[in-house]
């Protein structure tokens, strides 16, 4: 069985994305901070018929992170399939949002430790077996504000938009060796509760897109606008 891991794992937009690539024969394997909240997921895909398991790992600790990734590998036997998408609603202890003419060094670099750093970690842990065995996608999501970027979240949209700059390059040295990378940039509220005036979607909905661009390969990135 071909393989998923997802970094950032939650209940939102990570169990549908499990949910529908664990619906086409994929196992899953779930990494994020709180292996509680991890084991409610590997239990509710289970009662979906999707194979899943915890690796408890904080974006923050890079070593801890390749080491999650480490022994996902090793329990199903290879990462086919990484999803990187650290979660801007439930941010790490430290992150905050900051606009433009707050900006500082000081509140800056955590965000790009969380987007960029992360996702770097991550890639160059499953990237080796990847490209030996000349097949694999590397998925990574942000905001919408790594394209347009939004005044109030200055520090957040910069390193989202490093993290995107990265993958469109990424994507261009994979080319004709087999493994696939893409950035995906979500400008919509997922499910209720947006600010007046903002549009939403299904976390099912966003989740197809990631299907379609693990089958279609046909793009660096996509942004999900509804």
């Amino acid at each position: 069985m071909p393989t998923l891991a997802i970094v950032g794992a939650g209940p939102g937009m990570g169990l549908s994305i499990a949910k529908l690539f664990g619906g086409h024969g994929f196992d899953v394997a779930l990494i994020a901070r709180s292996k509680d909240k991890l084991d409610e997921l590997v239990a509710e895909l289970a009662g979906s018929g999707v194979t899943a398991a915890a690796f408890p790992a904080d974006i923050m600790d890079r070593a801890t992170l390749a080491t999650a990734l480490e022994q996902a590998a090793a329990h199903f036997g290879g990462i086919d399939v990484l999803e990187y998408s650290p979660a801007p609603h439930t941010p790490v202890p430290g992150i905050t949002m900051a606009g433009p003419l707050e900006v500082t060094v000081d509140n800056l670099q955590p965000q790009i430790d969380y987007y960029l750093y992360g996702a770097v970690t991550a890639a160059r842990q499953v990237l080796p077996a990847m490209l030996e065995a000349g097949a694999g996608t590397l998925l990574f999501t942000t905001g919408g504000g790594s394209i347009t970027p939004n005044p109030m979240m200055g520090n957040i949209n910069a390193a989202a938009a490093a993290l995107r700059n990265w993958v469109l390059n990424l994507n261009g040295a994979l080319a004709g060796r087999g493994v696939y990378a893409a950035h995906v940039a979500i400008s919509v509220w997922i499910g209720s509760n947006a600010p007046a005036g903002f549009p939403t979607a299904e976390a099912d909905d966003i989740a197809a897109v990631y299907w379609d661009l693990y089958g279609s390969r046909d793009r660096a990135e996509l942004e999900f606008t509804g």
